[in-house]
């Protein structure tokens, strides 16, 4: 029969050492992105870019579900605006 293992100085200490490589890694990642997602798509590794959208080569389903985010977007902010007039 096993017992169940209690937490230990040594469980925390590695997880401590695990989140600090993870932020040690985001980090470096973060800094040299750019070349990073370069190298990812030399591989043949398909990486999203966020800031820019091919609108040309989307389908039109595509661009569809885009409009839509859009248009949800635009009345999301309309309502905030309109709610920040009337409360002032």
């Amino acid at each position: 029969m096993m017992l169940p293992q209690t937490i230990n100085k040594d469980h925390v200490k590695g997880a401590l050492v695990g989140v600090g490589i993870c932020a040690a890694g985001y980090y470096l990642y973060k800094k040299n992105q750019n070349q990073v997602n370069d190298f990812l798509r030399n591989q043949g590794i398909n990486v999203p870019t966020v800031n820019h959208k091919d609108y040309k080569n989307m389908s039109i389903e595509e661009l569809m579900e885009t409009k839509e985010l859009l248009e949800d977007l635009i009345a999301e902010k309309e309502i905030n605006l309109n709610q920040t007039v009337i409360e002032e």
